[in-house]
């Protein structure tokens, strides 16, 4: 049984995601309890722990099947002080459940059933003393514990149905991007990694210019490309998070979310994500869409790519403009991505926690344009292969979301599920799921092989 931290901070906006991305990344998703059993500590007044041992180490149930975890105390002095209650939400929206755990014997157990596909999300909080609160004049100390599994995930299905014209609406815009030429505009950037060549990027895009870096091997030959999104936010990019992957063989661009020299952190508005978000024609994710798109164009257009290989890869955000790259441009050969955003958009309104860019739920005619940016819906163009981790307690990119866009790629796919893991930026220590495996990924191609994704989790969740 491992130990693990059981911390949740509150986060601000400007804080949702950090770059994990930039290390290389992901596990091999085969199932073992002792290797993903959660034991989760309390920090509470004397550093006592409790300890959650789920009925199955996968963290992934059956309908009808009881989910559940065995709760112990230490032994000893340690034994904790007060008590402790929790509730059960399905799919981080809907109380299904609540209780308290008695552990004067040593141990008690927390459980649910569902008859139908979902995620559960469980908070445990613990409750001081009597004693305790009279002195703090507070029911509760430390922050609260969270826990999570899925039922019959890969049975989720959309909240709403996809616009009768999503594709024809994407079409059009690709269309019309195909007739602006891509216009590179390269300055060579001093670089302090050896070998490897820097240059600053500006293509032309459909009423916007992709920016960002871009960094090569500096040797003659033809090279496998490596795309990488960016997270949410407005910030300057770092530059060795393409030199780092030319270095390795990479021809490597790192694309700016925004219309902005990739060294500039300010000139668009951090709420960004609200512009437009009554019309599809106006949406600020239309032209950063149509700009991850460009840049595969620019990519495949290039003398030194080795004709074969386009990976996308991001977190978060990243994610979702992985996903959307993917599905609009058909020169991607494999993605990657972590914890993705932008699904189940309407969700809040299907008893369904939607996260970011969190479109407001309230106002009918953001819920109408934020489908046409939804993953979930832009899921079914991908052709080739993808590589998804989500974190089980994630409540910025919530996992039922990303199971559901997922179960909508027609091709072969691979999840990574990380059961202990919140958002990348929260628990970043939980994350090594998915760094080792998509490390393991890009190895296969960099050496000029095909990643071929692992079905052992459809047959399990199936």
């Amino acid at each position: 049984m491992t130990v693990i931290a059981a911390t949740s901070p509150t986060m601000k906006q400007s804080t949702l995601d950090r770059p994990v991305m930039n290390r290389p990344s992901l596990n091999i998703p085969l199932f073992t309890a002792a290797s993903l059993a959660l034991a989760l500590c309390v920090p509470l007044a004397h550093a006592q722990q409790l300890s959650f041992q789920p009925f199955h180490g996968s963290g992934i149930y059956q309908p009808g099947e009881k989910v559940g975890w065995t709760v112990s105390r230490p032994q000893g002095p340690a034994a904790p002080i007060g008590t402790y209650t929790y509730t059960i939400k399905t799919n981080n929206s809907t109380i299904t459940t609540t209780g308290s755990l008695d552990l004067s014997s040593g141990t008690a157990t927390i459980e649910a059933t569902l008859n139908e596909p979902a995620m559960l999300y469980v908070e445990v909080t613990a409750n001081a003393s009597p004693t305790a609160a009279a002195q703090t004049s507070n029911a509760a100390i430390g922050p609260p514990i969270h826990l999570g599994a899925a039922i019959a995930p890969v049975k989720l299905q959309p909240s709403v149905p996809r616009p009768a014209d999503f594709d024809s609406f994407w079409d059009a815009r690709l269309k019309a991007l195909a007739e602006i030429p891509i216009g590179p505009v390269l300055s060579p950037t001093s670089t302090s990694q050896p070998g490897v060549d820097l240059y600053t990027v500006r293509l032309d895009s459909l009423g916007s210019h992709v920016q960002g870096y871009l960094a090569r091997p500096a040797q003659e030959g033809k090279f496998p490309a490596l795309v990488i999104f960016q997270y949410a936010g407005v910030y300057a990019l770092q530059p060795a998070t393409v030199t780092d992957r030319a270095a390795e063989g990479w021809l490597a661009f790192d694309v700016d979310s925004h219309d902005i020299p990739p060294s500039q952190a300010t000139g668009v508005s951090t709420t960004y994500y609200s512009i437009g978000d009554t019309s599809r024609e106006a949406s600020y994710f239309l032209n950063m869409y149509l700009r991850d798109s460009r840049a595969i164009d620019y990519i495949a257009s290039r003398p030194d790519w080795d004709g074969k290989n386009i990976v996308v890869m991001g977190t978060s955000m990243g994610g979702q403009q992985s996903l959307a790259a993917a599905a609009l441009n058909p020169k991607v050969t494999a993605v990657i991505v972590n914890e993705p955003s932008g699904a189940d958009s309407n969700g809040d309104l299907h008893g369904r926690k939607a996260g970011y860019p969190y479109w407001s739920s309230g106002n009918p005619k953001v819920m109408e344009t934020a489908l046409y940016f939804d993953t979930v819906n832009l899921a079914s163009r991908i052709k080739a292969p993808v590589l998804a981790a989500i974190g089980f307690i994630d409540t910025i990119a919530p996992p039922a979301g990303i199971w559901i866009a997922i179960n909508q790629i027609p091709g072969p796919k691979e999840v990574v599920p990380m059961v202990e893991s919140d958002h990348n930026n929260i628990t970043p220590e939980k994350q090594d799921a998915y760094n080792s495996r998509s490390k393991e990924v890009l190895g296969i191609i960099l050496r000029g092989g095909e990643f071929v994704p692992n079905q052992e989790l459809t047959r399990k969740t199936n």
